[in-house]
């Protein structure tokens, strides 16, 4: 299979704000989606197809669901292997599972960015006080201690400013393996989101300039502050990493901008939360070219017609909904959950700010 038409089925595994907007992208294209979430009424389930709501080690449901898709994508990393080893047996998975395996796990993560000659933060790895306790002396404070899987938003990580922090930060981690990270100095975020299609062909978006308020993205706005040498060594970085893992689909690359140079955070095989602002700054945006990417569809070339600023709806920011619908030149994408939360993403907003500079 190369080339997926019109009215085929797309499986996504999760059911979240990603999963719903994929959902959308897909529909314009003329697919259908099918999502896999344990949890009941997810976000996704009111624009999608099908949910299937079932746990990820219910084998009968994960074969059911298999069957009825053409492609399995994911809109989040932390999907059971075992779940995975099922799926992958039945129908292409893409991403592929190298790309996912290795962002599960934030020492594998650095590990596969050094080997590319690519700059990360200094990191080793903490099982235990002792081995805490070494990592310190090789990398100093401040530093900050992080569990090596399944944190996101800020959540499964603790800073040591001092050795004195060191007992505690350990004990947040709760007995789950963990990585220290040394602090790098940077002057701001920026991030790339850049896809694959299964042919090798590569398009990246612009890079988008992030603002974190504890611990989750608030703002992402283009264009980024970054000089042309900048902006194409963030691009050829972001192409580099696709490419070594033979990647299809969209990911996100948060890098850290230096004196040094661009040092790498984070990557995600996935659509980001920072390239949000592609869904009213191009024509053709994030989740468009992941699902044409998965579909074997010839890739957009992501070229920008505004500079745009994308703010998140955080927990209580729903309230500002009826003077965000005033605001002029603002689009507005809400994410369907009934009950905002401290820390919860409700939807966001996209704010033209002007026509992008020729």
């Amino acid at each position: 299979m190369t080339e997926l038409a019109p009215g085929a089925t797309i499986g996504i595994l999760g059911g979240g704000q990603l999963g719903r907007m994929l959902s959308v992208a897909a529909a314009r294209l003329g697919f259908r989606c099918h999502i896999y979430e344990p949890a009941p009424q997810p976000p996704a389930g009111d624009v999608a197809h099908r949910v299937t709501t079932a746990p990820y080690d219910d084998t009968a449901a994960l074969h059911a669901f298999a069957e009825s898709v053409d492609v399995i994508t994911y809109e989040f990393e932390n999907i059971p292997t075992a779940a995975l080893d099922l799926l992958e047996a039945l129908r292409p998975i893409r991403p592929n599972r190298r790309a996912l395996a290795i962002s599960q796990d934030r020492q594998s993560e650095k590990s596969f960015l050094q080997e590319l000659g690519l700059r990360t933060a200094p990191f080793a790895a903490v099982d235990d006080a002792e081995g805490l306790q070494a990592a310190l002396s090789g990398i100093g404070t401040p530093a900050i201690l992080k569990t090596r899987r399944l944190g996101y938003d800020g959540k499964g990580q603790a800073r040591i400013m001092d050795r004195d922090q060191a007992a505690a930060a350990l004990e947040a981690m709760a007995g789950a393996p963990a990585i220290l990270e040394g602090f790098v100095r940077f002057s701001h975020e920026v991030s790339v989101i850049a896809a694959r299609g299964l042919g090798g062909d590569v398009a990246c978006f612009d890079p988008g300039e992030n603002v974190h308020r504890e611990g989750i993205l608030h703002t992402t706005t283009v264009p980024a502050r970054l000089t042309a040498a900048q902006r194409t060594d963030a691009i050829l970085l972001a192409a580099q990493i696709l490419n070594a893992l033979d990647y299809v689909g969209v990911m996100g690359v948060e890098l850290f901008v230096t004196d040094q140079g661009l040092v790498v955070n984070e990557i995600a095989p996935r659509v980001h939360n920072s390239g949000h602002w592609t869904q009213n700054g191009c024509a053709v945006d994030q989740f468009e070219q992941h699902i044409r990417a998965v579909a074997g569809w010839p890739l957009a070339d992501g070229s920008r017609h505004s500079d745009v600023e994308m703010l998140n709806l955080i927990g209580d920011d729903i309230a500002r909904l009826p003077d965000l619908a005033r605001a002029p030149a603002t689009a507005i994408h809400l994410y369907g959950k009934g009950e905002a939360r401290p820390g919860r993403k409700m939807g966001h907003v996209n704010r033209i700010i002007r026509p992008a500079a020729r």
